[in-house]
Formats: C-alpha cells, structure tokens, sequence
C-alpha cells in the first residue's frame, strides 16, 4: 500500500459523492492532444485540466516554461469541478505520472491533502474494463479554498544560495543532465553541484510505481537536512517529489522555474 496512489479497482469501488476525478493527460509536443483524448473518451465522470490553461501560469522573460499558476485561478476552477474540502481528488494521466503528479503536488502545495494518483492511468483503466465515456460531467460548485505553503518552493536565489548540505536533484533524463542533448530549452546542460535521478525511473512502461526498485536509490538522500528537485519546467520533477514523499520525505521542495528558468539568465 502507498499513501499517494490508488487502484483502478479500488477506484471504481469509491461511491460517486465521495471523490473528484481529473484527467490530466498531456502531449508536450502535441498541446492539444491530452484534452482530444479527453473529449473522444475518459473515466466516467471526470472532469479535464489542461498543463497550460489550467496547471501553469503566464510566461514571462525569467521563471520558466511551467510558472505555477495563480493560486486564486486554480482554486476557482477546482470549485467549478465542485470539489470541496476533505473530499479525495483522484488525478491520472497516460504519460507515467508525468501531468498527473503535477496536480498532486499543486494540490497539496495549497492544502488539500486527500489526493491521490491512479496507478497505470486510464490505460490500466481501460484495461481492467471499467466504466468510460465521453460525456462532460457537470458538479455543484464546491467549498474547497486555498491554503498555500510557500515554503515548498524556492527560487534561483535559494537554489544559489543553498547550505553545503543540500541536495539539489535534477529529475531530467541522463543526456539532458549530461548535456549532451537539448531538444526543448535554449541552453544545454545542468545546475553546478545537482544529481541526477531521472523521472521516468519511478514507474515501469505502463505508468506502474515501481517502489521496490526506487526506494534504495534515495536512501542515501533521506538523511540530507533539505532537498531541492528540479527538471526542465517544473513538472515531471513533482514525480520525483511524488517518489520522495512516499519514501518518507514530504518535505523535498520543488524549484518551480527549474532549468528553463536558470538558463534564462546564462
């Protein structure tokens, strides 16, 4: 059992009134691509957010590709959904976590701790023969307000500035870290002094968490005083944050501008 992920099966034994689903698939190359699939078929009864519309904010020179959105905004949009306070958020998508695990963390980022993460995503969903449609749900707006927790983020400033004794992981895949390739930022390469723990290492192929293999790999990391996490844009490091939380450390803080914001001032 994890604290953060929930079945297919245990899913669809939840009655209605008790949960809100979101769809959070996404296509980075293909931005259109999540809400399509959306629109053409999704687990009954949820609800969709898009990455930019709805889970980032405005772009600007300096603060990367993926600024967290405004915390009013959201708050606004997930009411719309009709989700209410203590009331579990179940969020999945088809891309390993990759967009789900965003709303996880923003979630939690502004107090609303009973959310979870469908593992495998609508394609174990769908596997399993469970209910799909493509039918846009309408809810009664709901009670749910925002309570952030700036704490859990930190700048370019506070990465810059961190104490000897923090680990700043870079969540990117090994050639990105490396520099050896750059297929989405102007500027290759990786902050001075980070690790690297690549995302994609937290589940198999089919979006499954893989715990027994990710577990031993932080363990030389659980007794750092502060850690910090950052990927390309601030989005796929929340599924090391996801990875991290259920190893015991909640409190691993997301650079939120993460590289696209650091080599905006190189």
């Amino acid at each position: 059992m994890t604290k953060y992920l929930i079945s297919p099966a245990a899913l669809a034994a939840l009655p209605g009134e008790q949960r809100v689903i979101i769809d959070c698939r996404f296509s980075l190359a293909e931005v259109e691509a999540g809400r399509n699939s959306y629109q053409q078929s999704h687990i009954t009864g949820a609800h969709y957010l898009h990455l930019d519309e709805d889970l980032s904010g405005t772009k600007a020179a300096h603060g990367g590709r993926h600024p967290l959105p405004d915390t009013q905004q959201l708050q606004q949009r997930l009411q719309q959904l009709g989700l209410n306070k203590n009331q579990l958020v179940v969020v999945y998508d088809d891309q390993r976590m990759a967009f789900a695990a965003r709303l996880w963390w923003l979630l939690r980022y502004m107090g609303h701790e009973q959310v979870k993460i469908l593992e495998g995503g609508y394609s174990a969903w769908q596997q399993a023969g469970l209910l799909c449609d493509n039918v846009q749900p309408i809810s009664t707006p709901g009670d749910f307000m925002a309570s952030p927790k700036p704490e859990w983020v930190v700048s370019r400033e506070q990465v810059l500035n961190r104490a000897a004794d923090t680990v700043l992981i870079d969540s990117r895949e090994a050639a990105r870290y490396q520099g050896l390739e750059e297929p989405i930022d102007p500027v290759a390469g990786h902050i001075e002094g980070a690790v690297n723990f690549p995302w994609q290492s937290v589940t198999d192929e089919q979006g499954c968490f893989v715990n027994e293999q990710v577990q031993p790999r932080w363990q030389q990391l659980l007794s750092s005083k502060e850690l910090m996490v950052y990927c390309g844009s601030g989005v796929t490091a929340c599924v090391n944050l996801l990875s991290l939380a259920e190893a015991g450390r909640d409190d691993a803080k997301l650079y939120a501008g993460s590289w696209s914001d650091w080599c905006s001032y190189l």
